[in-house]
């Protein structure tokens, strides 16, 4: 590790993906909950496939494939395939393929689920005489210090920083990330996550690290995730994409909150405690101030229009 400060992309590529990177060691299930470990979320990815007549589903930063294996048994015939830095998990069906990268072409759904926000980004702020200047760290300290002048074109068109100690991630970055995987698509490609449209970006950044279930200081020295929300707006723009809550978007594929009738608890038990779960975990999905506030960022190369925004 580096005992002398770097900027914050070179750092934080290194702490998540080098050699002893963060993801190569961890199972994301271990360190934070996401929708892929709701069971209904599942569902709704089959629903989607199905919809668009997928041959094939690519679970983008798959984890440990917890998403592609209950696709596993809604989705027979439909070819299922991982793309994660990490190993293949050993307890990973044989029928679902593992790769390191993505494949050239993907005909059927590609979906990234919490992955953008962790393609890592340069990190800049605004000094006191109005230069945007790059914000280096300490990987082994978190301690950080402003380096050069950087340029602001991205800045400029998406993230304009107006008052001094404003900061930005740039996100040119994700909207190369996620227009070099929509290049490889011939169906549908969504990508899932947290993030702030121009209106709304968050004025200091929004620089984070989770490591065993809660959050923790930001330090990138691999003990711990490194995440930042994602501009939304901008990967849209750069691959002509649609946006939409992911609230709506898991209503319109048949996710449903709705508490089961009471009557149903007496004539039958075992069914209204099944719907119960299953309307808390719609719930839990489409929450405002949490999982519910995710974007889903869609691209449709088939023209489908399978999800109205």
């Amino acid at each position: 590790m580096s005992n002398r400060p770097l900027p914050w992309r070179t750092a934080w590529d290194e702490a998540l993906y080098g050699e002893d990177g963060f993801f190569r060691r961890s199972r994301p299930v271990d360190h934070f909950r996401t929708s892929v470990h709701v069971g209904l979320f599942a569902e709704a990815v089959a629903e989607l496939a199905r919809r668009t007549s997928a041959a094939t589903v690519v679970d983008v930063g798959a984890g440990g494939g917890e998403l592609l294996t209950a696709l596993r048994t809604q989705l027979p015939g439909v070819h299922l395939l991982g793309v994660e830095v990490a190993p293949r998990p050993v307890d990973l069906h044989e029928d679902i393929g593992w790769e390191a990268s993505l494949p050239d072409r993907v005909d059927g759904l590609l979906i990234a689920n919490e992955w953008l926000d962790n393609v890592p980004c340069d990190v800049v702020e605004l000094d006191d005489t109005g230069v945007v200047r790059e914000v280096l760290v300490d990987p082994r300290t978190g301690e950080e210090s402003l380096g050069e002048a950087c340029g602001t074109a991205w800045l400029d068109a998406w993230w304009p920083l107006d008052e001094p100690g404003q900061r930005a991630e740039v996100g040119a970055t994700r909207d190369a990330a996620w227009g070099a995987a929509v290049a490889r698509v011939e169906g549908t490609a969504v990508a899932i996550d947290y993030g702030h449209r121009r209106a709304d970006r968050p004025p200091f950044g929004s620089l984070r690290s989770y490591r065993g279930g809660r959050e923790v200081d930001v330090r990138p020295d691999g003990s711990r995730d490194v995440t930042a929300d994602v501009a939304v707006d901008a990967v849209a723009a750069a691959v002509g994409a649609t946006v939409l809550r992911q609230r709506e978007a898991l209503a319109q594929l048949g996710v449903d909150g709705s508490r089961p009738p009471l009557e149903l608890a007496r004539t039958d038990p075992a069914a209204y405690l099944r719907d119960l779960g299953r309307a808390g975990e719609a719930a839990e999905l489409g929450a405002r101030g949490g999982l519910g506030d995710f974007w889903w960022i869609i691209s449709d190369t088939h023209g489908h229009g399978t999800l109205a925004t």
